[in-house]
């Protein structure tokens, strides 16, 4: 099995949406460290903290972008795309989908707004930017890692909307994986459960990503990446995050979501609104 360092030799970039915080910092600090002369490019709305890489003002760009903007995302990949064939014009690209955000409670709190605004992010904008930077992918060669969840593997009350999105990151990263087959690209999606990081907070959940059985960032980076280097298509980081997308997939569908609902329905934190 090829090491990490070994994977990622024919690249030359990386693209990551959502690398200011939590995963997608984990992401580029881990890959840093394996190669620090990779050209990281990074689209979000707030920059990476300063520190996230020894030399960023030279190797990492910032690029400020709504992603659930779709003139923003074109506009910011037009850029990209732009600063990757002046300074890198050869090598590999790789792809890191990671950027997302959730909400637990009753739909459609915590406003139809936020809901459709997720479904942006999590959805459109993970077709839109791939779409757009798989030309160059095709030139160069590279991969695609997308972030799902492991609540994409079953129907999920009082997180509806975020557990479909993710539900649809998971089977079209899959399906786009086989399409690619022989095209010298190829694609991965990773499907974290419960992270200690803000975005369960931010979402409603009560007690935030602070579970006992709960990964940190850089946990979850190092299996993902590890699943890229030995080029699997999708993988659950951590045995129970695998055991539970395995009994989600396979339970009958309602009853899944049965269980789901009573798991949620006390987990929503006391701020989070309930419709």
């Amino acid at each position: 099995m090829p090491t990490l360092r070994e994977a990622l030799n024919p690249f030359q970039v990386v693209i990551v949406t959502g690398a200011s915080s939590g995963i997608g910092s984990s992401f580029i600090r881990l890959i840093q460290t394996v190669k620090p002369d990779l050209l990281i490019c990074n689209l979000s709305r707030r920059p990476p903290r300063l520190n996230i890489c020894p030399n960023s003002e030279v190797l990492l760009n910032h690029f400020a972008c709504d992603l659930s903007r779709a003139d923003e995302l074109n506009r910011a990949a037009e850029q990209v795309i732009a600063l990757v064939g002046r300074v890198r014009p050869k090598g590999q690209v790789l792809l890191i989908n990671n950027s997302g955000q959730g909400t637990f409670g009753e739909f459609p709190s915590p406003s139809v707004q936020r809901q459709v605004e997720l479904v942006d992010l999590n959805v459109r904008a993970v077709v839109h930017l791939t779409g757009l930077l798989l030309p160059l992918l095709h030139e160069r060669g590279g991969a695609v890692l997308n972030v799902a969840s492991t609540l994409a593997y079953q129907p999920a009350p009082y997180a509806a909307t975020y557990a479909a999105a993710k539900a649809f990151v998971l089977h079209w990263t899959i399906a786009l994986n086989e399409e690619l087959r022989g095209s010298g690209i190829r694609a991965l999606v990773v499907s974290p459960g419960t992270t200690r990081t803000d975005f369960f907070t931010a979402a409603g959940l009560r007690g935030g990503g602070r579970g006992g059985l709960a990964m940190t960032p850089d946990e979850v980076a190092v299996r993902a990446l590890a699943a890229f280097a030995a080029g699997r298509g999708q993988v659950v980081p951590g045995w129970s995050n695998a055991l539970y997308a395995w009994l989600g997939a396979r339970l009958p569908k309602p009853l899944a979501a049965r269980l789901a609902a009573r798991f949620l329905r006390d987990r929503r934190s006391e701020a989070s609104p309930r419709g």
